[in-house]
């Protein structure tokens, strides 16, 4: 059995294979074409703006340090990087939440094979968009607070030395977060208890948004694996519960 940090890639690649079946199609590709239409406006937008944002973190060096800004560069250009991210999928993620919500839904039905939930309905669908925007609502104030803490890390001069790599940390366990949260939510598990489930989790969920965070930072391939990853956050859901079928059978 794989140590438990390394169950995320499992997870993701049989989302990405789960995706692909002819009855989940629907739930990933309304979504990804408003995706694919925020993503090259926000990074036009971060390519016309990068190096003014780099150098606005870069600290006032005394002349004899200069020779730092060589090492500086590169790490709070990669702080702006992992900024731009997070911004992205924060707004792709809120725009799709309606759609990830019911695609965890079809991807439960398959992994489990029973059904337990109400049949497809524009109207359902309509009725789901007020709950789903608000737990997405729910996730930015969890997310907020603790990014204006590191964000102003990054200003105070040794310390921010350390911001990229908490921003790291902090990021690969929001993926874990923002994904696993639309299963959670279909069966009704309320947030606090959500996040103490990942706590207990905590190896599984750090594999599981690593690996997710990793994949969703290549850009153009970010598109395709954000429905992945809600598909394998649901096979983790549903796994490390360990209270149904494991096995998926290909269609």
């Amino acid at each position: 059995m794989p140590a438990p940090v390394l169950s995320g890639p499992q997870y993701l690649s049989e989302g990405f294979r789960l995706i692909m079946r002819p009855g989940l199609r629907l739930f990933v590709l309304l979504p990804l074409t408003i995706n694919v239409i925020l993503f090259i406006a926000l990074v036009g937008f971060a390519i016309q703006q990068f190096s003014g944002w780099v150098e606005t973190f870069i600290p006032n060096l005394p002349s004899w340090l200069s020779f730092l800004e060589y090492v500086l560069w590169p790490l709070f250009g990669a702080l702006v990087v992992l900024m731009v991210f997070f911004t992205f999928t924060m707004l792709a993620n809120m725009i799709a939440a309606p759609f990830n919500g019911f695609l965890s839904e079809k991807v439960e039905i398959v992994v489990r094979g029973e059904d337990n939930f109400p049949p497809f309905s524009w109207t359902e669908f309509m009725a789901m968009v007020p709950r789903t925007i608000g737990r997405e609502l729910r996730k930015l104030g969890y997310f907020l607070p603790r990014a204006i803490g590191l964000f102003i890390l990054s200003f105070i001069p040794v310390i921010n030395l350390v911001a990229a790599p908490l921003w790291l940390l902090f990021g690969i366990w929001m993926m874990a977060i923002q994904y696993i949260d639309y299963p959670a939510d279909n069966n009704k598990m309320s947030w606090q208890d959500m996040l103490a489930w990942l706590r207990q989790k905590r190896w599984q969920s750090l594999g599981f948004g690593g690996i997710t965070y990793v994949a969703l930072l290549v850009p153009v391939v970010n598109l395709v694996m954000m429905p992945a990853a809600v598909a394998g956050a649901t096979l983790f859901w549903v796994r490390e519960r360990g209270d149904a079928v494991v096995t998926v059978k290909q269609p």
